[in-house]
């Protein structure tokens, strides 16, 4: 599938204007523009780029048609990704579920993409890539020759009828039963972001992540993201007579909830922690202002994720990541080098996989 080529009317709208670069963890006008702008989400604050820099090395950077001496109207988030495994590249933006252009001008949207193809002939970039939530990206007039490269789903859960009426939007069997059946087994929740809650929730992610047969991702980047968002983080961990059985780690923006990890030990899951657990985040978000709770990405062909995630938001909406020009690359994150990779870690110890962990993510982006 190949993009459509820019209107005449939209190049010459186009030659009136310029690019420019900015850092956005460094340039005040970036976090002023995310506050303020609809489209902006957790994944494009100076929080988020900055946990990406100090765990992976990444170089956040933005483009846009405003001026360094004006105030910034558009723009768009990316990081530089330099590997010697699998390329350097630029992508917006890694590790993350979507991130939309900051822009409201079509005109200036496709200025932007434009550019950057054709910057793109004097880098020694192996793809650029970006993940928008507006899923018209292939039908604006930008984006010549890029061409889709992966798809999910993406499930987001209204908040603004009360809270009786969201909860019975739920699936009675898969999610409103096992909520009451959580309460009833005395499950004692603990919240917030201390080194012993962290230490709690990351040998449950290690647990999960080995269970998924995937090396987990480093402690480090859970370590960053809490001395970068603070108290906008929150991970909430669910006991069972003192021992850890799930956890789930959520971030807020604005009147947003993310839920973006989720972890447990498979031997207690007849006690409904997991559902438990989002209930509770869902219902403090909704006590703290939010509108909407985003249950995160996942991908077509996770049939159980989808299925868990169905039962809360039953139509989701697709998710569409475009890459230009279209090249194949190290993939740890679907197709059959994965299931190769999965039956090789399935071999290794969890203490292996965390090392594997710390150096592939990385390379992954």
């Amino acid at each position: 599938m190949m993009t459509s080529p820019l209107p005449k009317s939209d190049i010459q709208s186009a030659s009136r204007l310029c690019c420019y670069q900015l850092d956005p963890t460094q340039d005040p006008r970036w976090a002023e523009l995310v506050e303020k702008h609809p489209k902006a989400s957790v994944f494009h604050t100076v929080a988020w780029l900055q946990a990406l820099r100090r765990t992976y090395g990444y170089e956040p950077v933005a483009f846009t048609t405003s001026p360094p001496t004006g105030e910034l109207k558009n723009g768009l988030a990316f990081c530089r990704i330099n590997s010697w495994l699998t390329g350097s590249r630029i992508v917006s933006l890694p590790f993350s579920d979507h991130c939309e252009p900051l822009c409201d001008s079509t005109e200036e949207f496709n200025f932007l993409i434009c550019y950057l193809q054709t910057a793109f002939e004097h880098e020694e970039w192996k793809y650029l890539e970006v993940r928008p939530i507006d899923g018209y990206f292939g039908q604006k007039g930008g984006g010549i020759d890029f061409r889709p490269t992966a798809t999910y789903f993406l499930h987001r859960l209204d908040l603004r009828p009360d809270l009786k009426e969201v909860f019975q939007s739920f699936n009675k069997d898969s999610v409103q039963r096992r909520i009451r059946r959580a309460e009833r087994a005395g499950l004692v929740e603990k919240c917030g972001r201390s080194d012993d809650l962290l230490k709690d929730f990351y040998a449950l992610f290690v647990i999960t992540r080995s269970r998924h047969r995937l090396p987990p991702i480093p402690y480090a980047w859970f370590r960053n993201l809490i001395h970068c968002f603070g108290e906008a983080l929150e991970i909430r961990l669910a006991y069972k007579d003192k021992t850890p059985i799930a956890a789930i780690l959520t971030l807020q923006f604005r009147d947003f909830v993310y839920y973006k990890y989720g972890c447990s030990d498979a031997r207690f899951n007849k006690f409904g922690a997991t559902p438990w657990l989002l209930w509770k985040a869902i219902a403090a978000g909704k006590s703290n202002g939010a509108n909407e709770f985003d249950m995160g990405r996942t991908e077509d062909g996770n049939t159980g994720l989808l299925a868990f995630k169905n039962h809360w938001v039953p139509q989701p909406k697709r998710l569409v990541y475009w890459q230009f020009p279209h090249a194949s690359s190290l993939d740890l994150v679907g197709g059959w080098k994965l299931e190769m990779a999965k039956r090789a870690f399935s071999c290794m110890p969890d203490r292996l996989l965390t090392i594997i962990g710390k150096l592939i993510y990385r390379h992954i982006g």
